[in-house]
């Protein structure tokens, strides 16, 4: 037996027994102390592996044992366990501690620092306040805790280390009070009470000798702690300890440099750090290599030469590298062969830039989908967000976080790769290089920073309220619980259980406020209501009863038919018609209208089990084929209604397919057979040849561009077979080399190499199809790679892997590759990866179907993910439709011109239809202008991008017959479009605004004249040669003016500034001699649109959307307000008509009011499919359609004529609802389809 095999149980053992001893508490007992779940305890005791340390500590300290007692005997079982040579050791046996930073018991590994070590410690001496500066990842705390700390410590002199949290003063009293055994509460007490008492404890603590009081983080002070007075008297505290005249403290504090000047701002802070700092630069050259070799010999390990030159040459070109060295040596130690640190190992983990991005991605792909839900909202948690600094860590307590146990599973895996530290009940990132580095995280924090700092409000507040017992005084109400409340509602993964009860209790407060305030009016309005239903039911009984049946039959049909679109979209638009048929309600209403917001895909069904697909070359056909044993051509002629064309008999299954260049030949592959069909007649197709593979490894398939070579997969290699006679296929070579199954082949467009898979990516060259030879070796991915494509220019390739991840490699020089970027977003598996013909999309696979923009590969994006897609994916000739399979047998064709319009990769700012409705401009913050082909709304295309501007796009609008587009941006300009071919727009003026960024633009109804709007002036031009624009008049604005618009009649121009809530209105009958002209609602609401009948205006308020009469424009009178979804209004358009108007607020969802009647609007559209607030808003000229921008990159085209959507359902919905569906949806009511058959 192991000498090693007793360990464990015996750990295990001795917690049980230490649990014994303090009373036998159960571990639902224990988790409330320990806070930690009760099967995470259980199973530290269990002796089936070693617990983490965070855990076992808690373990302890909730069973009173003794945390330094059973820290160490945690440090030596991990270390028997590990033994000697074992590469899997646990990361504390490890020559370095990666991104965390050194603590003084690391001092033996300590390398690099001495001279400044040694500069500290003069300092000190010195000085009795010292502060020590330099950039996030300089390496300030490190130096501080296995430097100044070590070094004082070894000398048997008392050193105090606190980092200040959100309660510097707490923290103070904590730590002392562990030295002096003193009650912290007491302690505390004294601290707030009179920040000198922290002299006078010390003092009395220490008696004559000297005590270093080592602040860290110091920074934290501003970015954690809220309580403006803590803060000031904790400063006090640290300056009073070190300069009374009796003091016995000497304090060093460490301050990341982006916070100087914040120091600056309390007085006795710059006095005290006057003549007394020291900066902590980079190391040198010297320094880094023994803090390289250093470790890594004290321990038994030697660095290669080659690994210590490249790393430090990299380190040289990268600011704040330390940190980042330190990683990227812990993940080459783990890859270490031997006792050697090698440069192979080091390549391995993508180097000091990528190495931490990849630990980071890599624990995160190991999660399930709950707990990577689980472990964005912790990362957010332990974020400080800048304010005008760059974000920094946050450390929380255990008890911010539910004690659930997929919680306790994520930060096991994080602490165990050391991308977070836990201990003592705390967390935190382990550096703040992580917040750089990980682009997944910086996107987590970019999303919704204002969403975030209202989380952060919460917590701060649950917590309060807590301390104070559930004081109702505590909590929410008003404007911050309606605020809070918006948030909650998207946001409900998000919030702790702690939390939610918070909120609830604040919510049911303000109810009961409500509810007390409307009583007596409440209670004799119920009576007269009682009155009136009596007689009502008295009078028609049978009818009310009929309709409320079918009001709750189809509000739950609508409800049900939203969940089904991802599997059945056929059958979930065909439920929500018919919804609505039943029951004409405003819940049946927005289902209908809404019915194509998510992507609509037809189903191609038929098979069983997993399933392939290929397009045709060159005519709208899709091959699709399965293990059941038979391959199907199907017409998609009509995307919607793909119909069957032929059934191919297989025995041996599909497990690949490829179509020939000109599409005469098919091949498909099976476990172990390729075979080659004619299918010029897809009709009646004929199996033409025969490929036989040795063994059933098989299952791969590609066909050259040239049609004359194929390439299939056998086992761990690839043959190449002559199939210009398809008949009599003739062998020419096999491709050897790879160590694992073969996963996947492609051939280059040019057909002169070739791509194979297994784990890693070959490159081939099959020039001479009889002689192949090695190209190149593509590493990158964790794990297997299972798919591979080239784009159509043959110059990038794709490959997707196990690791959750698509890599895009830049191939286009003979020798010579580099990976162009790595995809992330997936959850599972990538099983396979297809360019679009137009070389502009990429599709993967997973489970489900992500679309990128790949248009240029090094700045690649995710358009949007489709439902459906597993193994694999293909394009039509066109780029137009896209088929993906699953392992269920079902086939979902999308017609990708139905889509949302994708592209943008910033806010949607402003959208525009041009006065015929064929193009639609919009614009972003991305600093582009896109012209889309709208002319039919259900298949609409991209025209053009425009990237003139530099700055975020803030307006776009068409001249009066659409041959000019003037566009403004940030960057100070509006520029002037030719418009005559909208595929490719021609620049022909531009005009600046005193150099200020340009808010908006607007033409008058003639087109001749142009009005921009800036900061503090709006001004007018004259276009009549868009070449040669001609300055008119500045109107002085008292604000931003954010909005232009001409009245319809060309007399009245109007400004607005949102943010101000200022407008101003300006009779421009004469643009060179403006007048103003009152209006009675500025201060409170700004213009948001006339409407085009000259005799209204709605103007944006906080309460919604005022709409004034006009008619006489000397005394504007209000008519009445309509409000958004809650949130602010945002943007508003009227309709041709004048009849209907449309409103964007910060909620998913656009609302349409009917305003025939002014005085009395009628809701008659709500618009949801937004997966962020709607930004901007058009209506097309013949008032059929609107446009929406949102802040989710999209932009959206909505029906608003409930009769077209009707008309596009019955048009693409096949197969028509069965009864046996209809009945499952509408039970008891009689079988009646909303479309004929």
């Amino acid at each position: 037996m192991d000498a090693t095999d007793g360990v464990l149980p015996r750990f295990a053992a001795d917690l049980r027994r230490l649990r014994e001893n303090a009373g036998g508490p159960t571990y639902r007992e224990l988790s409330r102390t320990a806070h930690y779940s009760p099967t995470m305890l259980s199973e530290a005791a269990s002796g089936r592996k070693l617990p983490s340390l965070a855990v076992t500590l808690a373990y302890v300290r909730a069973c009173g044992g003794d945390t330094a007692e059973w820290r160490a005997r945690w440090h030596d079982t991990a270390a028997e366990l590990a033994g000697p040579d074992n590469g899997g050791a646990d990361n504390s046996l490890s020559p370095y501690v990666g991104l965390s930073a050194f603590q003084p018991n690391d001092a033996d590994r300590f390398f690099g620092r001495t001279r400044l070590v040694d500069e500290l410690l003069d300092g000190v001496r010195g000085r009795r306040f010292l502060g020590v500066f330099g950039p996030s990842g300089s390496g300030k705390s490190s130096v501080l805790r296995a430097g100044l700390v070590a070094r004082v410590r070894a000398g048997n002199k008392p050193a105090l280390l606190v980092t200040p949290g959100a309660h510097p003063l707490e923290e103070c009293a904590a730590h002392l009070a562990a030295l002096t055994g003193e009650s912290v509460v007491s302690l505390h007490t004294e601290f707030t009470a009179d920040p000198e008492n922290l002299h006078l404890r010390i003092r009395q603590a220490t008696g004559e000798s000297e005590m270093l009081l080592v602040v860290d983080q110091f920074e934290e002070v501003f970015t954690l702690c809220r309580d403006d007075g803590e803060r000031s008297r904790f400063i006090q505290a640290l300056v009073t300890a070190a300069t009374r005249e009796t003091s016995r403290t000497r304090v060093v504090i460490g301050v990341r440099a982006d916070f100087y000047g914040h120091c600056a701002q309390y007085p006795e802070l710059v006095t005290a750090l006057r003549d007394a700092q020291i900066m902590v630069g980079p190391m040198t050259a010297d320094e880094l290599r023994c803090a390289i070799v250093g470790p890594a010999a004290k321990m038994g390990y030697t660095a290669e030469t080659a690994l210590v030159a490249r790393l430090i040459a990299d380190a040289a070109r990268e600011p704040a590298a330390l940190p980042l060295v330190s990683h990227a040596l812990l993940e080459t130690w783990r890859r270490r062969r031997g006792t050697r640190l090698t440069l192979d190992g080091y390549e391995e983990t993508g180097g000091i830039h990528d190495a931490i991005a990849r630990s980071a991605e890599s624990v995160y792909a190991g999660l399930n989908a709950a707990q990577q839900l689980v472990a964005k909202h912790l990362f957010l948690r332990l974020t400080a967000l800048g304010e005008g600094t760059d974000d920094t860590k946050r450390r929380i307590t255990r008890s911010e976080l539910d004690a659930d146990l997929d919680t306790e599973i994520v930060l096991e895996n994080l602490t165990r790769a050391r991308l977070v530290t836990v201990d003592d009940g705390s967390a935190e990132i382990a550096h703040e290089a992580l917040i750089r580095s990980w682009s997944r995280l910086r996107d987590w924090l970019t999303d919704d920073r204002e969403g975030l700092r209202v989380h952060r409000r919460l917590t701060e507040a649950t917590e309060a309220w807590e301390a104070h017992e559930h004081d109702p005084g505590s909590l929410y109400r008003g404007t911050r619980l309606s605020l809070t409340q918006d948030w909650a509602s998207d946001n409900r993964d998000a919030l702790t259980e702690r939390e939610g009860r918070f909120l609830a209790a604040s919510l049911a407060a303000d109810r009961g406020r409500a509810r007390r305030r409307r009583q007596i009016t409440a209670a004799l309005f119920v009576l007269l209501l009682v009155a009136i239903a009596a007689t009502v039911v008295a009078v028609d009984a049978g009818n009310t009863v009929s309709e409320q049946r079918n009001v709750a039959i189809a509000r739950k049909a609508a409800d049900d038919a939203a969940a089904t679109h991802a599997t059945d979209p056929a059958l979930s638009v065909q439920v929500r018609l018919a919804a609505y048929q039943l029951a004409r309600t405003a819940e049946t209403r927005d289902a209908l209208l809404s019915a194509f917001a998510a992507p609509y895909a037809s189903r191609v069904v038929g098979h069983v089990g997993t399933t392939v697909v290929a397009f045709h070359p060159g005519k709208a056909m899709l091959a699709t084929g399965s293990i059941d044993g038979t391959a199907r051509l199907w017409d998609t002629a009509d995307a919607n209604r793909p119909q069957e064309l032929a059934t191919l008999r297989l025995p041996e299954g599909v497990t690949q397919m490829a179509f020939g260049p000109a599409g005469r030949v098919l091949a498909t592959a099976g476990d172990s057979t390729v075979r080659l069909w004619e299918v010029t007649d897809p009709h009646q197709p004929r199996e033409l040849g025969i490929l036989p593979a040795d063994s059933k490894a098989g299952g791969g398939v590609a066909l050259s561009p040239d049609g004359r070579t194929a390439a299939t997969v056998n086992d761990t290699s690839v043959r190449l077979w002559d199939v210009s006679d398809p008949r009599n296929p003739l062998k020419l070579s096999t491709i050897t080399g790879h160590t694992s199954r073969v996963s996947s082949v492609a051939f280059r467009p040019d057909g002169r190499a070739l791509a194979t898979t297994d784990t890693t990516v070959r490159l081939w060259d099959i020039s001479d199809p009889r002689q192949a030879r090695p190209l190149r070796f593509l590493s990158g991915h964790r794990a297997a790679v299972s798919g591979v494509a080239f784009s159509p220019d043959g110059r990038t390739l794709a490959s997707a892997g196990w690791d959750h991840a698509v890599r895009l490699w830049d191939i286009s020089t003979p020798d010579v590759s580099r990976e162009l970027a790595t995809l992330t977003g997936h959850t599972a598996i990538v099983w396979s990866v297809a360019f679009s013909p137009d070389g502009r999309t990429l599709a993967s696979t997973s489970g489900e179907t992500r679309l990128w923009d790949v248009s240029d590969p090094t700045r690649s994006r995710s358009l949007i993910a489709l439902t459906g897609g597993l193994y694999s994916t293909a394009f039509s000739s066109d780029s137009n439709v896209l088929a993906v399979a699953d392992d269920a047998g079902v086939t979902r064709v999308y017609d990708l011109r139905g889509l949302p319009l994708v592209g943008h990769n910033d806010n949607v700012s402003a959208v525009a239809f041009s006065p015929d409705a064929s193009t639609l401009a919009t614009g972003s913050w991305d600093g582009s202008v896109r012209l889309w082909d709208v002319s039919d709304p259900h298949t609409r295309r991209p025209l053009a991008k425009l990237t003139e501007h530099k700055g975020f796009v803030r307006s776009v609008t068409f001249g009066r017959d659409g041959r000019v587009l003037a566009t403004s941006s940030d960057d100070g300009t509006v520029s002037l479009w030719d418009m005559s071919d909208r595929t490719n727009p021609r620049k022909v003026g531009s005009l600046t605004h005193d150099g200020g960024a340009i808010r908006s633009v607007a033409f008058s109804p003639d087109g001749r004249t142009l009005a921009t709007g800036g900061r503090d002036t709006a001004r007018l031009w004259d276009v009549s040669d868009p070449a040669k624009p001609q300055a008119l008049a500045a109107l002085p604005f008292p604000g931003v003016a954010w909005l232009t618009i001409f009245s319809p009649d060309g007399r009245v121009l109007a400004g607005g500034d949102d943010g101000d809530m200022l407008s101003k209105l300006w009779d421009v009958t004469d643009p060179r001699r403006p007048h103003e002209v009152p209006f009675p609602f500025s201060g409170t609401d700004f213009v948001g649109a006339f409407a085009p009948d000259n005799r209204m205006l709605a103007a944006i308020g906080k309460g919604g959307v005022r709409l004034v009469d006009m008619t006489d424009r000397d005394r504007p009178r209000q008519l009445t307000t309509l409000t958004g979804n809650g949130g602010a209004v945002i943007a508003v358009a009227f309709s041709p008509d004048s009849n209907r108007i449309a409103i964007t607020s910060q909620g998913a969802d656009v609302r349409l009011w009917d305003i025939t009647k002014p005085a009395v609007p009628k809701e008659v559209g709500r618009f949801i499919g937004h997966t962020g607030f709607g930004a901007t808003v058009a209506v097309s000229p013949d008032g059929h359609t609107l446009a929406t921008g949102g802040s989710d990159f999209a932009v959206r085209l909505w029906e608003t004529d409930i009769d077209r959507v009707v008309a596009r359902i019955c048009a693409v919905a096949y197969p028509r609802i069965t009864q046996p569906q209809w009945e499952q949806y509408f039970p008891d009511l009689p079988y009646k389809p909303p479309c004929s058959p």
